[in-house]
């Protein structure tokens, strides 16, 4: 298997970003194609790697802040889906959210929340990451 993935590596190129082939379809990796029509897409099984490994990515940065430990896991999974979707640049902008945070002020980090473009952009998540911010519960 180590020289047939060589060949193949060596043979297709490798890519870590998504490009178009010689034909024009969209490829990634070694060879994967990922048009509709003509491609392989990918499987549950890997769509659910990338995102078990984009998660405990999240837990990574995330356990930067010393207070992020101390919190219960629907808090700190409520962040965990906030920094999954706005980036680590973006998520440290809420440094009012992150400062009641770190003091245990549930009630004011989520209103900040509430107060963001983020919350503009898409309102039903940043409710939810809100909601579970402010009382520790998940949204039934």
């Amino acid at each position: 298997m180590k020289e047939l993935i060589s060949m193949l590596r060596r043979q297709e190129g490798v890519s870590k970003w998504a490009y178009e082939d010689h034909l024009g379809y969209i490829t990634v990796g070694v060879g994967r194609c990922l048009d509709p029509e003509k491609g392989l897409g990918l499987s549950d099984d890997e769509i659910d790697y990338l995102l078990r490994n984009d998660i405990e990515r999240c837990y990574r940065e995330l356990e930067v802040f010393s207070w992020f430990m101390d919190l219960d896991q629907v808090r700190q999974e409520a962040l965990v889906s906030m920094l999954f979707q706005l980036g680590l640049p973006n998520f440290l902008e809420f440094k009012k959210t992150l400062k009641y945070l770190a003091e245990g002020k549930y009630s004011q980090a989520a209103a900040e929340c509430l107060k963001s473009k983020w919350a503009v952009q898409t309102p039903n998540r940043a409710k939810e990451i809100s909601y579970m911010i402010e009382t520790g519960r998940y949204v039934k």
